[in-house]
């Protein structure tokens, strides 16, 4: 089968002049959804167009992944530093086993159970806590959500469940610490016989790491701070996980407040006011596979206004080249502003 498409412009023939350079958020922008959605693109996007008129902006990843420095064609630190030499964007690609080994839930010199026990009793969270990576992880992106530099912070989180489950830290450090108290009283002997002092720092220590997620929960509850937006595709399998994070949200009360489908194929100018000789577009009328695809798109496009009625859903379009670099990012942009 012969396919008949119009040869694709050159991503240098884009002007980005003529593309916004600004973006209407909240002070902060997460962006959820499950692996592999474009949630990292958007991240990315959002963050040029942000910074692109002026606004201080730190775009944060919190995905193992790295795929951030990748997307923008530069490289990311793992902590917050200028990677743009005319914005101010800053970036930072959170390293989730480094700043477990930091973290005062970390195994390595830093967990609270092993300078209580002593070095010759074993350490019933050695290795096992649940949810210590996006513990740590989580404590960095406190820091620097509440970092005076930045006035607005982008946040490609990591997938679905990695999300959801930073939420539940809080009644799960509450049990921990409440056990580890427990344990100290019951182990008062044998701290004596080892010589060991029991310490309040340790647990202390957990508290205020309780009260840090706490902040961090009311940020996400709070509509005028935080924009979650939920990335998807259209695709069924992807409504059905969108669906299900969405109901997850809801009963920790945090609001989606948008919606965001990628990878739509669609002709880009229908979706953005975007220059038509930029792209090609997907031949609907002379493509036997372009139109299996369209009406597989539309009807989980159908459905997934359906689920998210009363949600501010946006579309993005599938681009023939892979969406890298600045000129890109900045069409991704628009289409998001829209």
């Amino acid at each position: 089968m012969e396919i008949d498409v119009e040869p694709v412009e050159t991503v240098d023939d884009i002007d980005t002049e003529t593309l916004p350079s600004s973006v209407d958020a909240a002070e902060y922008v997460l962006y959820g959804g499950k692996g592999g959605v474009g949630k990292t693109t958007m991240a990315a996007a959002t963050a040029l167009a942000s910074a692109s008129d002026g606004t201080e902006t730190l775009v944060v990843s919190t995905d193992p992944a790295h795929s951030l420095s990748d997307t923008l064609e530069t490289d990311v630190p793992q902590e917050p530093a200028r990677i743009h030499d005319e914005v101010p964007l800053y970036g930072a690609e959170i390293d989730p086993e480094a700043a477990l080994a930091d973290s005062p839930l970390g195994m390595e010199g830093g967990n609270p159970l092993a300078g209580m026990l002593g070095e010759d009793v074993a350490d019933p969270l050695a290795g096992s806590m649940p949810g210590a990576d996006e513990a740590a992880a989580v404590r960095l992106l406190l820091e620097y959500l509440d970092d005076p530099r930045f006035d607005r912070v982008v946040v490609d989180t990591a997938p679905t469940g990695h999300t959801l489950r930073l939420l539940e830290l809080p009644e799960m450090l509450d049990s921990m610490m409440g056990k580890l108290v427990t344990l100290r009283e019951r182990m008062s002997g044998m701290f004596d016989m080892f010589g060991e002092e029991p310490d309040d720092e340790e647990i202390d220590s957990i508290e205020e790491f309780s009260a840090r997620i706490e902040r961090l929960r009311d940020l996400l509850r709070d509509p005028t701070l935080t924009d979650f937006r939920l990335v998807m595709v259209p695709e069924e399998l992807s409504i059905m996980e969108s669906e299900r994070m969405l109901d997850r949200l809801d009963a920790f009360g945090v609001p989606v407040g948008t919606v965001v489908v990628n990878r739509v194929m669609q002709d880009p100018t229908e979706v953005a006011d975007l220059d038509p000789e930029w792209f090609v577009a997907p031949n609907h009328t002379d493509c036997e596979f372009c139109a299996q695809r369209w009406e597989v798109q539309q009807q989980a496009l159908a459905r997934s206004q359906d689920i998210f009625r009363g949600h501010d859903v946006r579309r993005v379009p599938l681009l023939a080249e892979e969406v890298r670099g600045e000129k890109l990012l900045r069409v991704v942009a628009a289409c998001l502003a829209e």
